[in-house]
């Protein structure tokens, strides 16, 4: 029996800080928050929780932290309730801080004919409505457990790492995708296994380690800008520290960003 080559072509993109410019899984905080489910120093510790996801290289132990912060917050939630507040607030929360350079490759891959797959570390129950707003076509990501209608607090699948990759083959399987004609996008070191799966990968806005990969295999490096209404935001250094710490939403975004500006600005090293 011969079995038919695989003739499809995807286009796989990691989600946060590759097509939007903060963590899916700490977006939704302020909703959270004003639906109940959060209370005022939880919410504090989500914004500080985003700046450190903005400011640090997603290496393992920093991701392995920032799962750990977001599984302890969600145990106990309400799994409806969380579904209508993501499905309530989706397009204020979300739309802002996407890419524009994001949308319009998505756009050129589906204008090519090619099935655009969002596959992240954030759980499905933001990363599938960001899909939807999106317009892409398949979605994958991890998933807590729920115990009588509450997150327990343990996850049945962490989409991370190696598991990207699994994802990644496993989707080919089932829909015949040719890998070494899809793409694969992220902004992380630890998408590596992703990455490498595909014949085109590209990298967006990475860290230094990816970059340097990126670099050393001549893969494309894309730098997108962070989206404009985040990105005019008051400085740190005029609002003072203790603000933009206590700052949620874009507002999280823009003082990361602007406090990078400013040290880029006042390091030597940078200035030589």
């Amino acid at each position: 029996m011969i079995t038919a080559q695989p003739t499809r072509i995807a286009a796989f993109f990691d989600l946060d800080k590759t097509v939007i410019a903060r963590s899916s899984a700490l977006a939704f905080t302020r909703p959270f928050y004003d639906g109940g489910l959060l209370t005022r120093r939880a919410m504090l510790r989500s914004a500080v929780a985003q700046l450190q996801f903005l400011l640090a290289n997603a290496d393992e132990d920093h991701v392995d932290k920032l799962r750990k912060h977001v599984t302890d917050m969600c145990t106990g939630w309400d799994a409806d309730l969380v579904k209508s507040i993501v499905s309530e607030t989706l397009d204020e929360v979300v739309r802002p801080v996407v890419f524009p350079e994001a949308l319009e490759l998505i756009r050129q891959h589906k204008d090519a004919g090619h099935d655009v797959v969002l596959v992240s570390a954030s759980g499905i129950e933001m990363v599938e409505p960001i899909g939807d707003l999106l317009g892409v076509d398949i979605v994958r990501a991890s998933r807590m457990r729920i115990v009588d209608g509450r997150y327990s607090g343990d996850l049945d699948f962490y989409c991370y790492g190696d598991e990207k990759a699994t994802v990644v083959h496993e989707l080919a399987d089932e829909y015949g995708y040719d890998l070494s004609r899809s793409y694969a996008y992220s902004d992380s070191i630890t998408d590596l296994p992703m990455l490498e799966a595909v014949g085109h990968p590209a990298v967006v806005n990475p860290d230094k380690p990816l970059r340097h990969h990126a670099e050393a295999n001549l893969w494309e490096i894309l730098d997108f800008d962070i989206p404009t209404t985040a990105a005019h935001r008051p400085s740190p250094t005029t609002v003072g520290i203790g603000t933009a710490l206590c700052a949620t939403g874009i507002g999280a975004i823009a003082a990361a960003v602007l406090y990078q500006r400013h040290h880029a600005r006042q390091s030597p090293e940078r200035a030589a």
